[in-house]
């Protein structure tokens, strides 16, 4: 039984470290994004808040793991870009780190503003059939907490995914390739084949020393940006 417990608290250890850096990763590079479509999309208001929207969200969550972390009493295990989906697919797709991503081509050449469109609904996408399967899994089930957290992003996830989706509609572009198909469903095994499983047998990954967001500058009235235990309020929990 104590070895059940201990595995079923790695297991959640593991997956939150991964979530958090995803999430921390995704409202940073959609700086970026929103940079790119507040340029070529300035007609279009309602797309650009409805990706702000997204970015607050990813904030949001972000913010609600980090609580999570704290009521633990213990920091993330130090993971990077290879935990990371969204990383991967911009690598794969535009054979560049997100952080090296040329903004002002993705804005010049409507083909490479299409494709960022699409790399980042079918990201959305994935983590959203993703989260129904955790939500169904008896290991996260038993912590009450880190399953509401799931629940809110599943919830938020179709407004995620859903404006890049119109967006391509509207202008008569394909919402997805095949090969952006292929990557995405090989970078999703790799994660969950090879990289998890490493990671949780890893008795000897280290952990962060600083949170993800240390330094970082943020506007307090936008919804993403509360602090932490303000957040973790949406979680019904005590703090």
């Amino acid at each position: 039984m104590r070895w059940g417990k201990a595995l079923g608290e790695r297991y959640r250890d593991v997956l939150a470290s991964i979530y958090i850096y995803n999430e921390h990763r995704g409202y940073t590079s959609l700086d970026r994004v929103l940079e790119a479509v507040r340029a070529r999309c300035p007609d279009e208001p309602a797309f650009i808040a409805e990706i702000e929207s997204h970015r607050a969200d990813e904030r949001k969550h972000y913010l609600m793991f980090k609580r999570w972390f704290e009521r633990q009493g213990r920091m993330p295990l130090a993971v990077g870009r290879s935990c990371g989906h969204i990383d991967r697919f911009i690598q794969w797709v535009f054979g560049c780190p997100i952080d090296e991503l040329d903004t002002a081509a993705v804005i010049a050449d409507g083909g490479l503003f299409e494709q960022l469109c699409r790399v980042i609904a079918l990201t959305e996408q994935r983590g959203y059939a993703q989260l129904a399967i955790l939500l169904r899994s008896p290991l996260v089930l038993a912590d009450p907490v880190l399953t509401r957290i799931f629940r809110i992003i599943y919830e938020d996830e179709p407004s995620h995914f859903g404006p890049y989706c119109r967006w391509l509609e509207r202008h008569d572009r394909p919402t997805a390739l095949w090969r952006e198909r292929a990557a995405d469903w090989c970078i999703h095994k790799i994660l969950m084949l090879a990289v998890l499983p490493v990671l949780f047998l890893d008795a000897g990954a280290s952990r962060r020393t600083r949170w993800h967001d240390d330094g970082e500058d943020f506007t307090p009235d936008t919804r993403g940006d509360r602090p932490a235990a303000a957040a973790f309020q949406e979680l019904r929990c005590p703090v």
